[in-house]
């Protein structure tokens, strides 16, 4: 990774613990080898843990944190302690500009408040918005967004998610122009609030910006792979990604109950095994573990909380991608083109 960038690590963070998010770093260090890391968390924890990743340990400082945020923690609770804690110091560490981004595998809520009063919002955003990647079955994934930090919406924020969802699509999916559609209740232009339809009509009025609109998409054509960034609220997106997540457990625990049935069934089972464990791993949350605060002056990513090692090196790797190609001056630019149709 060309240019490759600092990164702080909330190594503390996540339902896993230390052991697990260290192995995650070190395993990210070795797929990119250029980048370095800021570890912050509880020193003497942490300089044992490395002791048995040495590439890591010559390539990472130790930055202490005397308290660590927990999953029980309030946002209100957690900001009056960002400056002692692992999650507070690693967002602070980007506002100085010592790291690139911040990677995190603790409470949303809290990382999502403290990054939002440390960082503040960009110039031309109104709200930032939790996006992410999700599996589908076209050729590359989807990003999806606003997925839980805004439960209510205006049209504003809506266009203005499209048009971040749009460059961070152009980044992570490698896509010129994304398809970007609205999440609704059906696709005929009458459906859906005053919001989402006023948003829709400056979209469609935004051709000179890099996205093509694609309209209203409903919540069961999300993974067929027609579009490439789907836009709404952060209580409807929360709710959609919550659905997606318990259809694929589902699934799988039914094929898994299916297979294990009968005799026949087992043996059924291993003819069409290359088939499951394909499924598997797309579903698998960890391949697309890393969501990012888009709107913010810094880049901040959540990695799941109960990420193995693998998913949180994913995170990591979205966190350098997105500070290695800028992706705050691509929202920047892009938001310069669709003032004049917004306002």
């Amino acid at each position: 990774m060309a240019d490759a960038p600092r990164l702080a690590i909330d190594a503390m963070g996540g339902d896993e613990g230390l052991a697990v998010m260290l192995r995650g770093v070190a395993l990210a260090r070795r797929r990119w080898p250029g980048l370095t890391f800021d570890l912050v968390g509880d020193e003497a924890a942490i300089a044992a843990a490395l002791e048995n990743h040495p590439n890591l340990k010559a390539n990472s400082q130790i930055i202490h944190a005397p308290e660590v945020i927990s999953g029980n923690d309030k946002a209100a609770q957690a900001i009056r302690r960002a400056k002692t804690t692992s999650m507070g110091i690693a967002i602070d560490r980007v506002k100085q500009g010592l790291a690139g981004a911040a990677v995190s595998a603790g409470n949303t809520g809290a990382l999502m408040s403290m990054a939002k009063l440390s960082l503040r919002t960009m110039p031309g955003i109104d709200r930032p918005a939790l996006a992410a990647l999700l599996p589908s079955l076209g050729k590359t994934d989807f990003v999806m967004l606003d997925l839980g930090a805004n439960t209510e919406c205006a049209a504003r924020n809506l266009v203005e998610f499209g048009v971040m969802g749009a460059a961070y699509a152009r980044i992570a999916l490698g896509i010129e122009r994304p398809r970007v559609s609205l999440l609704n209740i059906g696709t005929e232009d009458l459906k859906g609030t005053d919001a989402i339809r006023d948003a829709a009509t400056t979209l469609r009025s935004s051709a000179h910006l890099q996205l093509s609109f694609m309209g209203f998409i409903e919540g069961d054509k999300l993974s067929r792979g027609e579009t490439d960034v789907v836009v709404c609220d952060g209580f409807s997106g929360n709710i959609a990604l919550k659905t997606m997540e318990g259809t694929a457990r589902f699934v799988t625990d039914l094929l898994r109950r299916a297979f294990t049935s009968s005799i026949r069934s087992k043996f059924g089972f291993l003819i069409s095994r290359p088939a499951t464990e394909l499924m598997r791993h797309h579903l698998d949350p960890n391949n697309h573990n890393g969501a990012v605060f888009l709107g913010l002056n810094g880049v901040v990513v959540k990695s799941h909380g109960s990420a193995t090692d693998y998913g949180v090196a994913n995170a990591i790797g979205v966190a350098a991608k997105l500070v290695a190609e800028n992706i705050t001056s691509r929202i920047t630019d892009d938001l310069a083109n669709v003032k004049d149709v917004a306002e």
